[in-house]
């Protein structure tokens, strides 16, 4: 089988192409026919030794697919050969085929393409645990979301409009936001990609949140941008750390003293682990939204496995509107 593997610590430019054995299954597992992979922030962040586990490599990045099983293990009874299936995993899904445990799969319904599946799991997985398990979003409160044309914030976006909430979507250019306002955003705000003035940020965003400001704020950018969008955090409000693109910030902890507030860390990849009846109950939850049409993930490239590389550079270059997914199967 063919894999994209990480061989050094590096950049996207340094995955290769190479054709490896085909991968055994022990007890409890299935070997599945990868048709596509998601492309996430962690999988940057991983191929250069900065996330929180380091795999021995050589190793293949990509933590959501979708494909077919192709082999069960012993002990395997929820699954069977020729089953469509979506697979989370820590690494291994740039490749042709990839081992999974059966625990760590779940069927995809034969109404859903390949490539939404592939763009279901990690993004909608993360924005709904943010918001509902740690966000505790309530109908009719206001959800400020930053970074609102990138996967996870764009699912937070539609999320939150499913929820009840008064969305207020925040991104980097027009284009953006209109992207946004087509997923569900009621109000939309445009902050400046680079060189950001806090004190004039705040302002833009109070002005958008009104008086009582954001019940919930979603924040996947981090960086300059926190501050500005914490500052507008409603009374007892809860503000949501998901991820830091722009680097990690800084915050004046009077902030949360003066505003009563929570500042929440949301780290999906744990909760799966440490809460799995949780995660298969969000997992139901987000099939059933999507086969009502109230989400519906917005897949702005497609690569073939060999450019795998080129798709995790754009991601990084903060170029993806929506969800980028790899076809391993090209």
């Amino acid at each position: 089988m063919r894999a994209l593997l990480s061989v050094m610590a590096g950049g996207p430019e340094t995955l290769v192409l190479r054709e490896l054995p085909e991968p055994s299954i022990g007890v409890g597992q299935v070997r599945i026919a990868v048709r596509n992979c998601g492309i996430n922030y962690p999988d940057a962040l991983i191929i250069e030794d900065k996330y929180q586990f380091r795999p021995p490599r050589p190793f293949a990045p990509g933590l959501e697919v979708s494909g077919v099983v192709e082999a069960v293990g012993q002990e395997v009874d929820a699954l069977r050969v020729g089953d469509r299936v979506i697979a989370t995993v820590p690494y291994g899904g740039l490749a042709e085929q990839l081992v999974a445990d059966v625990d760590a799969c779940m069927p995809m319904p034969d109404s859903m393409p390949f490539e939404v599946g592939a763009a279901l799991v990690a993004t909608y997985g993360t924005s709904y645990h943010a918001l509902v398990n740690r966000g505790e979003l309530q109908p009719g409160e206001t959800l400020l979301v930053l970074g609102a044309a990138g996967g996870v914030g764009l699912a937070a976006v539609e999320l939150g409009r499913a929820l009840g909430a008064n969305v207020i979507a925040a991104a980097s250019s027009e284009a953006k936001v209109a992207v946004a306002r087509e997923h569900g955003a009621h109000h939309t705000v445009v902050y400046p990609r680079d060189a950001v003035d806090q004190k004039s940020l705040a302002a833009m965003f109070k002005e958008v949140c009104g008086a009582r400001g954001a019940d919930v704020i979603y924040d996947p950018v981090g960086g300059d941008y926190a501050e500005p969008a914490l500052r507008c955090v409603a009374w007892k409000g809860r503000y949501l750390v998901v991820g830091f693109p722009a680097g990690i910030p800084r915050l004046p902890l009077n902030l949360p003293l003066l505003k009563g507030c929570d500042i929440r860390g949301v780290f999906w990849g744990a909760a799966r682990t440490q809460q799995p009846l949780q995660h298969q109950a969000n997992m139901r939850a987000l099939v059933a939204l999507h086969a009502s049409g109230k989400i519906r993930p917005r897949i702005s490239a497609r690569y073939p496995l060999a450019k795998g590389g080129e798709a995790i550079a754009k991601l990084l270059a903060r170029e993806a509107v929506g969800k980028i997914v790899v076809d391993c199967s090209a």
